[in-house]
């Protein structure tokens, strides 16, 4: 019977949607009381729980909620919502939260600083809460002993300056975006320009702290050496909220060189890049090297017509003065033709900036900046190359990625320290056997969810292109590169079994350590998402 045409039958439509409407507010409101009284409860009585508490219809909701999306894929008006979104001041409130969400029996979410490629630390498609560590972000650096925690919070480019203001001489290994979250970065394993010679970052983490299901906050000492080794890599948000890590600062040189060189297809760019594979894990520790490949229309003078090509800029960073790398890249690579007029010689906190892409002669006060919100959409995928392409394979690729016309690649150089480290180390397996990692990279302007499926759709295709060129059984990929199309979880009775299509390739064989783990510390599964490690079942 159609109710719509007639007056009385508009009258219960809206009265029903009124209903509706009343009752979801009224749930909103009720967990959102109980959750503030429970924080109360748990909390340090000195503590306002309220103040931290925002819910859907406080001002600012989605102020706070939009702080922190570097995604804007997931800003848009019918991305989930979270019920409530908990910014804690004290460790005792993210205890206290833990309690309450689980007591309460709503999902929790962990956000540091929202750059989960996937949105996967602010989304999800059941009712949740977000906890958002932004608060959290004391950095204590101690010199003497050449170590620094760094509360989850903070991100990279604070933890780099409160390095800076104390030593000259000393940085960390970890990423060049100055606006990640230490807890998500190093949780995942964290990597930057300088992994060649000192590894990942998790392989300078001493200690830590760390929430756990009960509410409990345990050290390295408490926690135990497997949940130790599994938050070092592992993903902390599987088995917990991290607090804080403690973390082994590595010696840097007074001055470091970088170097920046453009090559297209015309230029020789497929034989620089061919040589380029068969020397990047062998050459000097101190040198990585990061390769940017893309589409690109070039004008010829001649012809005075456009024509597609693609474009390799190699990007450098080294360990030392512009002599001595000279020195390295002639003997070792001197197809790239790198001149000495090419490199700039800095310090170490100046090579930050560099990399974060600041202009010359920009303040190193810059790197306190939190704001800087994506203004994209974008999606991002891995991958690990543990056999040189052939020239006539890279010549395939090349066409392929002129027909796609959009995204583009970056290889980032591995060997050095990273063969060194046995795969079991920490949960982050992909060291020795590979050459360089690939990370697919598309930014996209345009809103709406058919540009988002054309542009996903177009990394997916230069993805599954390269599927005979990269490591397979299982084809391997980067936690920290969130990727949900190598799999999801829905955390039913196959639980175990989803979890192991995507843990495979994050993790290979550390997969199951993981497992073991997490089924020690979390049996319910309380701290889950999309791609968490799943408990036995």
């Amino acid at each position: 019977m159609e109710m719509s045409g007639s007056p009385s039958g508009l009258l219960l439509l809206l009265l029903l949607g009124f209903l509706i409407v009343s009752s979801t507010y009224a749930t909103s409101d009720s967990i959102y009381n109980d959750f503030v009284q429970c924080l109360s409860n748990h909390s340090s009585p000195s503590l306002q729980s309220s103040s931290i508490v925002y819910a859907q219809t406080n001002s600012s909701f989605t102020t706070v909620l939009h702080s922190y999306i570097q995604n804007q894929r997931f800003a848009t008006s019918s991305t989930p919502k979270p019920l409530i979104i908990v910014t804690p001041t004290d460790e005792s409130q993210v205890s206290a939260a833990v309690i309450c969400s689980r007591d309460i029996g709503i999902q929790l979410r962990i956000r540091s600083g929202g750059h989960d490629y996937d949105g996967l630390s602010y989304i999800s498609d059941v009712p949740f809460f977000i906890l958002d560590m932004f608060n959290l972000r004391s950095i204590n650096v101690n010199i003497k002993d050449e170590t620094a925690w760094v509360q989850a919070g903070a991100t990279l480019g604070e933890l780099y300056y409160r390095i800076w203001e104390k030593s000259r001489v000393h940085g960390f290994p970890a990423g060049i975006c100055p606006t990640v979250g230490v807890g998500g970065h190093l949780s995942g394993g964290g990597y930057g320009n300088m992994l060649r010679k000192y590894g990942l970052s998790v392989d300078h983490i001493v200690d830590a702290k760390i929430v756990n299901v009960n509410g409990t906050i345990l050290d390295r000492n408490s926690m135990g050496e497997d949940l130790f080794w599994a938050i070092r890599g592992g993903g902390g948000a599987s088995f917990g909220v991290i607090l804080s890590y403690k973390v082994k600062l590595v010696g840097v040189p007074e001055i470091v060189t970088v170097f920046e060189v453009e090559k297209t297809l015309a230029e020789n760019a497929t034989d620089i890049l061919y040589q380029w594979q068969h020397i990047t894990g062998k050459i000097d520790s101190d040198l990585f090297m990061r390769l940017l490949i893309q589409p690109i229309t070039v004008k010829s003078d001649k012809a005075k017509i456009s024509q597609k090509t693609v474009r390799i800029t190699f990007i450098g960073m080294f360990l030392g003065d512009s002599t001595r790398l000279m020195s390295v890249m002639n003997k070792d690579f001197p197809e790239l033709g790198l001149k000495k007029e090419d490199c700039k010689e800095m310090s170490w906190i100046e090579s930050v900036l560099y990399w974060a892409n600041f202009d010359q002669g920009t303040s190193v006060d810059v790197l306190l900046n939190r704001t800087s919100v994506s203004s994209t959409s974008l999606k991002r995928k891995s991958d690990y190359v543990q056999k040189p392409i052939s020239k006539t394979d890279l010549e395939g690729l090349w066409k392929k990625i002129i027909e796609l016309g959009k995204p583009g690649m970056v290889f980032n150089s591995y060997g050095g320290r990273m063969s060194e480290i046995p795969a079991s180390e920490t949960p982050c397996p992909h060291r020795a056997g590979n050459l360089f990692k690939i990370q697919y990279s598309l930014n996209w302007h345009e809103e709406g969810a058919e540009a988002d499926k054309k542009y996903l759709n177009l990394i997916r295709e230069l993805y599954s292109y390269m599927t005979p060129f990269v490591s397979n059984f299982p084809r391997g990929a980067y936690l920290n590169y969130r990727d949900i199309d190598i799999g999801i979880n829905h955390h039913g009775k196959d639980s175990y079994r989803e979890g192991k299509v995507y843990g495979d390739k994050y993790f290979l064989n550390n997969f199951e350590r993981l497992v073991r783990v997490k089924t020690a510390v979390d049996p319910q599964d309380f701290f889950r998402y999309e791609q968490s490690v799943p408990p036995l079942p």
